[in-house]
């Protein structure tokens, strides 16, 4: 992982996440019920769920919400279904784009997703073309601010916890695990009184790509155009912003 920082661009786009705030907690919903459907209502049983409310925690989605979509996952009455699919295009300069979305009408999400690439420099490629340049990986952010703890005492901490590598900045701690192992790493730290202000399994690219900044701003756009789709759950990259 070295030389890429997730949290960087986690907070470049904090501004923009926040602007669609409503938007995003109906996709966090969705998640959650389809969580709940596969493996049940309790958290302690289905990491899939507690990694899902993890996720809707660190987004300030409220437990009113959390607790709908449990309670609409554990309905017999309610029988919506998705299907998780994953598209793999070219942003700008050649940029690794992964697309993963939740939808009940493929064809739907596949027109949407194909026109905001070809709209914005890019284009979609066939299976296979660009994931092979990411990693699957567990991710925990820990924010350093008011953390009286050394970069030191944090890798005995994550070493300890299971983790496998741990990236360290002026702002925060970033910790790298297999994707099964994280539920086991995440609780170890918060029992040693961590608070994690990230907790999820995500996509890390090999290498990042520096964009000039035209092409930035024209792969912001796609990434836009992306996000507001109610289908797409997140979108990675390997540029960086």
């Amino acid at each position: 992982m070295a030389g890429h920082s997730k949290w960087n661009n986690i907070q470049g786009r904090k501004n923009a996440q926040d602007a669609k705030r409503g938007k995003i907690f109906q996709k966090i919903s969705r998640e959650i019920y389809m969580a709940v459907k596969k493996g049940g209502p309790d958290p302690d049983t289905n990491p899939s769920l507690r990694m899902v409310m993890d996720k809707a925690k660190s987004n300030n989605m409220p437990n009113d919400n959390i607790d709908r979509a449990i309670k609409k996952g554990s309905s017999t009455t309610e029988n919506e279904n998705y299907d998780e699919v994953t598209y793999e295009g070219y942003g700008p300069q050649g940029t690794a784009v992964l697309v993963h979305a939740l939808s009940d009408n493929l064809n739907r999400t596949g027109t949407n997703v194909r026109v905001a690439f070809n709209k914005n420099g890019g284009s979609l490629g066939e299976k296979g073309s660009v994931s092979y340049m990411f990693d699957r990986k567990g991710y925990i952010a820990i924010a350093r601010e008011g953390l009286d703890v050394d970069e030191d005492t944090m890798l005995m901490s994550v070493l300890e916890a299971g983790g496998e590598e741990m990236e360290t900045s002026d702002e925060v701690f970033e910790v790298y695990t297999d994707p099964s192992d994280l539920p086991e790493v995440r609780d170890a730290l918060e029992k040693e009184g961590y608070t994690l202000a990230q907790a999820e399994v995500t996509m890390i690219p090999q290498t990042t790509v520096e964009l000039s900044e035209d092409k930035r701003v024209i792969l912001e756009q796609m990434i836009d155009k992306l996000e507001e789709d109610d289908d797409v759950s997140e979108v990675f990259h390997n540029a960086t912003l």
